[in-house]
């Protein structure tokens, strides 16, 4: 069983920076890949980013590519999303996820243990 915990969200204006963390519980995290998805009022949840098991490797959406850096600690069994230059079209719920189903990294039916999410919100 995993639980996951996200963090850092809040209100920010165009142009700021926010780190969210994402803190999971479980002897096994260390052995998943990660992913940070977001949802906005009325829209389906989209993929955002994702990062290896290793850290080796890391994945983004074109939204984000180049504003967003995904990383990881698995000694403190914490995923992180640093967002720069945000955007009022960054604004949604943030959520972290572990993939340990079979699929692509950006499909959400990969992922199968869920935070509750974390508000972000970019004003203009």
């Amino acid at each position: 069983q995993v639980q996951l915990v996200e963090s850092g969200g809040g209100l920010v204006q165009a142009g700021g920076s926010l780190r969210l963390s994402c803190a999971a519980s479980g002897r096994t995290f260390s052995s998943y890949a990660m992913g940070w998805f977001r949802q906005a009022p009325g829209k389906e949840r989209e993929f955002v980013a994702t990062i290896s098991w290793s850290g080796a490797y890391t994945y983004y959406s074109d939204s984000v590519k180049g504003r967003f850096t995904i990383s990881r600690d698995n000694a403190k069994n914490t995923v992180y999303l640093q967002m720069n230059s945000l955007k009022p079209e960054d604004t949604a719920v943030y959520y972290c996820a572990v993939q340990r189903l079979s699929g692509t990294y950006y499909d959400i039916r990969s992922y199968d243990y869920w935070g509750q999410g974390t508000q972000v919100t970019v004003s203009s």
